[in-house]
């Protein structure tokens, strides 16, 4: 049976769960995920996270990879260099839904800042590769692991998905509203809820759970206002509600890691 290969239309990393993302060119496919993605984490005064879903000023955070560590960039224009806290420093354990992972605290300098930043106490957590967070069990295997994304190591979005969605609302929204990792040039509408296992290049994935949606994609990813209409969310619940909830796009586990390049073309093996 001759299966389809599509192109890998975009990559984007995420560095601090819940800031603006960025596309890049190319990444390295790891068992977290990718390479920096959602390493670091704020977290409140009870370590448990923080994302933009109630702090939406968030969005307007942007985080960039250096060697050992980020540079962040905050709404009034100030900057910041981040190191990795050292692996001698403690760690605690934070909470991200119903898991936990262990982490390491950033400076107190760096917290007082992004506290500033956003208007909130909060800690800016880093997990290193000693941090480990296991995938659901039941969306697993056993040993499969995960950064701090919400469940899952990576998501996945077709681009006829989003067509199809604008085609319904009256204000379109951009694929940043979703905040996927790697976006598939699809001329079918959620082509990918159908395939079960894919390969960019020579690494493959799982294509394990349907992407169940929040409150976080109505908040416009560039103002960091939340839609007073509720969409795209309210547009979803009318045709993508199913058992899980409303879902919009595919969590993926890598099963090999190495290098993918946007661009590339995704093959479907299954």
């Amino acid at each position: 049976m001759n299966l389809p290969t599509i192109p890998l239309a975009s990559i984007h990393l995420f560095p601090v769960k819940s800031m603006r993302g960025h596309a890049i060119d190319t990444a390295v496919v790891e068992p977290r995920g990718l390479h920096g993605d959602r390493r670091w984490m704020l977290v409140d005064a009870n370590a448990r996270f923080i994302t933009a879903r109630q702090h939406p000023a968030l969005l307007k955070c942007s985080a960039e990879l250096i060697r050992d560590g980020l540079v962040l960039f905050a709404p009034d224009g100030s900057v910041r260099d981040v190191g990795e806290p050292a692996l001698s420093e403690p760690t605690i354990e934070v909470g991200i839904w119903k898991s936990s992972s262990p982490a390491r605290v950033a400076e107190a300098a760096i917290n007082d800042w992004l506290s500033r930043q956003i208007g909130i106490a909060v800690r800016l957590v880093h997990m290193a590769d000693d941090c480990l967070r296991s995938v659901s069990r039941d969306w697993s295997k056993s040993g499969d692991i995960v950064s701090f994304a919400d469940g899952f190591p990576l998501l996945l979005i077709g681009s006829a998905s989003l067509d199809h969605l604008n085609t319904k609302l009256a204000n379109p929204v951009s694929m940043a509203n979703f905040r996927p990792n790697l976006v598939a040039k699809t001329d079918t509408p959620h082509v990918e809820d159908r395939w079960k296992r894919i390969a960019i290049g020579d690494v493959e994935f799982d294509v394990v759970k349907p992407c169940t949606r929040c409150v976080l994609t109505t908040i416009d990813p560039d103002s960091a206002t939340p839609a007073a209409n509720g969409e795209p969310l309210a547009t979803l619940k009318t045709y993508r509600r199913e058992a899980l909830g409303v879902t919009f796009g595919q969590n993926l586990i890598p099963r090999t890691f190495g290098r993918i390049d946007a661009g590339a073309p995704l093959r479907v093996l299954e």
